[in-house]
């Protein structure tokens, strides 16, 4: 048996992997952990509530004291945590850094005082940058346009390099794009499906010609278990469509 604390697990992706683990490791006990800000809701785990290897821990990855025991009593760290909305990281960039980056570095700080057998840390294949053609490995540099992938590209950098300077099990996650269930209206795939229903325009940036890897949150999930299951302390593993 084996205890994960999932941290943004009321979120999108996070409240999918926390139904998805449950579904397909029944010996195991997920501990979610979350601030509840506008992109973490309870509702998104009704259906687990009542669940007695599910429990819940309301608090903030920015603080030491909130993540101290959470941490220290999971085998399995797996950071969904973050501010995620490109727009929202432009209009409001600070908020989206000290999450994306300073909240990384208060989670492997416990991780490193703990021991945990391994730590996730989730970030996004938006950390390479624009590619005029084909598709990014894991070796590519990472090249962030927006303050929302430069401070995943930073969370990761930091988790990382608390791999090599002090041997915390890490291993990083870059997902394309995900949709499915849960997900927050102003993302793209719902925010596109609601304005069809209700008549209004699909907000298209540049020319519309540009393409995306577009992967199911179910998907998604399956990737971050394979990479907690299989994944080597100190890699990278692209999740994509």
């Amino acid at each position: 048996m084996k205890k994960l604390l999932v941290t943004g697990g009321a979120g999108f992706i996070g409240s999918n992997f926390v139904r998805y683990w449950l579904e397909r490791h029944p010996e195991d006990k997920i501990v979610v952990f979350d601030a509840l800000t506008y992109a973490g809701h309870l509702e998104n785990l009704e259906d687990v509530k009542n669940n007695p290897r599910f429990s819940f821990v309301q608090g903030d990855i920015r603080s030491a004291a909130d993540v101290a025991k959470p941490v220290e009593e999971a085998d399995i760290v797996v950071n969904f945590a973050a501010e995620s909305h490109v727009d929202r990281s432009i209009s409001e960039p600070e908020a989206v850094l000290n999450t994306n980056i300073m909240g990384v570095f208060v989670l492997v700080e416990a991780a490193k005082k703990s021991g945990v057998e391994k730590f996730i840390q989730i970030s996004t294949d938006e950390v390479y940058g624009d590619i005029a053609e084909g598709s990014s490995k894991e070796t590519d540099p990472v090249s962030p346009n927006s303050p929302y992938s430069a401070g995943k590209a930073g969370g990761e950098l930091l988790a990382r390099a608390y791999y090599r300077t002090y041997g915390v099990p890490v291993v990083v996650t870059r997902g394309s794009n995900t949709y499915g269930p849960y997900q927050q209206p102003e993302k793209l795939v719902p925010l596109f499906v609601s304005n069809v229903m209700e008549g209004k325009k699909l907000p298209v940036y540049g020319d519309g010609k540009q393409i995306r890897d577009w992967l199911h949150v179910l998907d998604h999930c399956s990737g971050v278990e394979t990479a907690i299951l299989k994944g080597q302390p100190g890699e990278i593993y692209n999740i994509g469509g």
